[in-house]
């Protein structure tokens, strides 16, 4: 079996590994215009202050360099915009091209322009120079890719030595009794909260299903670790329903 014939998750569905980026491509091209309007929604708000504790662990300086990978509609590469100020850089990447293209509405509308850069790309394969951001970050996004050791591996080579990497992203619920009141809302909510705001159920509820199917806090850890990630650490947010992994390049 060669690779691209090889089974992949995509939600609780297996798809074949060279069909699962066109999949969410076509997930994400249809929710892009209500993204952010569903965030809110969906998270009680809450999502903006998991980017918040992110971008306060990063960091920066002004002048430095900055990339956000899977940004999207460009939440966290705005307050990195901010961080890094006018005379550094921030480059907002995603694979998907409606995506990008709020992201970067986005930015202009926040007053960002000549230190900010859009860049469509595959985390897997980022076309960026060797050493070359002070910070990666990636919100959301890692569950989504397809082979996430080639994403980690691709992150570690654009940072400099010394460099960060952040990856906020769902997790597993350990408060206790969280996860049943979070399995209920994940799976008899959101999509029906997707079809009345989105018009469009099947993507929330891919979702809900990537979540679950998405590494959990010690074996993603351990991801970073074999990409040669060092100094790793993790922080539970609400109970563990979100996580913020890091680590640096040596």
């Amino acid at each position: 079996m060669t690779t691209s014939d090889r089974p992949v998750d995509f939600g609780f569905e297996k798809v074949p590994w060279a069909q699962k980026a066109e999949r969410v491509r076509a997930v994400f091209s249809s929710v892009a215009g209500k993204y952010d309007l569903m965030n809110d929604l969906m998270s009680f708000g809450a999502h903006r202050l998991w980017k918040h504790f992110t971008l306060s662990l990063t960091g920066l300086k002004a002048g430095q360099r900055a990339l956000d990978v899977a940004g999207g509609t460009g939440d966290l590469a705005i307050g990195l915009a901010r961080q890094v100020g006018k005379a550094g850089q921030v480059v907002l990447s995603d694979i998907n091209p409606d995506m990008l293209e709020a992201g970067r509405d986005r930015l202009l509308d926040a007053g960002f322009a000549g230190n900010v850069e859009c860049l469509l790309a595959d985390a897997e394969r980022l076309p960026c120079a060797d050493d070359s951001f002070d910070c990666v970050t990636i919100g959301f996004g890692l569950r989504n890719v397809t082979d996430k050791a080639a994403a980690l591996s691709s992150m570690h080579r654009v940072l400099k030595p010394g460099g960060q990497l952040l990856v906020l992203e769902f997790s597993k619920a350990v408060a206790p009794g969280l996860k049943p009141l979070y399995d209920a809302y994940s799976f008899g909510v959101l999509p029906r909260l997707g079809e009345w705001v989105a018009q469009d159920a099947a993507s929330y509820r891919y979702l809900a299903e990537s979540i679950r199917m998405h590494p959990d806090q010690e074996t993603l850890l351990a991801m970073l670790n074999e990409a040669g990630f060092g100094q790793t650490r993790y922080h539970n947010l609400t109970g563990g329903i979100v996580a913020v992994h890091r680590g640096y390049k040596i």
